[in-house]
């Protein structure tokens, strides 16, 4: 069955690989994952093309460049939130994202969007949350932040700590290797505590844009860099 979702434990079995190897690739964005409560699901479907994704071109085709925040947001791509629920964020970051040109059909990003997240839960951890989408209707990768200045309470996070930075991205169809790549590639920077601290402190979409894109430097321990 390719709609057959599998525990992370089939996962594993079928990959032949190591339980902690599948999870950290899912904590990190880097396979075909997502939360249903506190438990890593994936598609079976999804999963047989990240692994013939992988095994067919990576030895064929050049890498990609680095991720170039820059080239995928803009400072009108941020918002500062004020909601608790989880719907009311992913509303208003989809209607943000849905005026980035790239972006040709808003109804289908919306209930995409909201229809992947009552399947599985996309909280990575540490306060934050990745939602994110492929849809033909998408014509090249883009990403809509926002920053919570209250707890948004109902994302069932693996750790139970509250959400406060969701990043929202929305690639092409056919952009399946390089929208993992970004995945990855945020949920790597997020990954940095002082960055979060930074962004939850930022007081304007240009700070957030700045601290994102690596213009402005983040402060290691409170300390500001030299």
């Amino acid at each position: 069955m390719d709609d057959e979702i599998l525990t992370l434990e089939e996962v594993a079995k079928y990959l032949r690989v190591s339980e902690r190897t599948i999870y950290d690739c899912a904590q990190k964005g880097e396979i075909p994952a997502g939360k249903i409560r506190a438990s890593w699901r994936f598609k079976k479907s999804e999963i047989d093309k990240w692994v013939n994704d992988r095994l067919t071109t990576s030895s064929l085709t050049p890498q990609f460049d680095p991720v170039r925040a820059e080239a995928i947001l803009s400072t009108h791509r941020i918002l500062f939130l004020n909601h608790s629920s989880k719907r009311d964020v992913l509303l208003a970051l989809s209607e943000n994202l849905a005026a980035a040109p790239q972006v040709k059909n808003r109804h289908e990003l919306t209930a995409e969007i909201l229809k992947r997240e009552e399947l599985m839960s996309t909280a990575v951890g540490c306060g934050v949350a990745i939602p994110h989408i492929r849809l033909s209707s998408v014509t090249d990768l883009v990403v809509s932040v926002g920053i919570s200045r209250t707890d948004i309470v109902d994302f069932q996070p693996l750790d139970d700590e509250p959400v406060r930075i969701v990043l929202m991205l929305a690639a092409a169809q056919t952009q399946h290797a390089y929208y993992l790549q970004a995945l990855s590639w945020f949920s790597a920077k997020l990954l940095n505590s002082d960055l979060r601290t930074a962004l939850l402190s930022a007081q304007t979409e240009q700070e957030v844009y700045d601290l994102l894109t690596g213009k402005k430097q983040v402060a290691i321990g409170g300390q500001t860099p030299s």
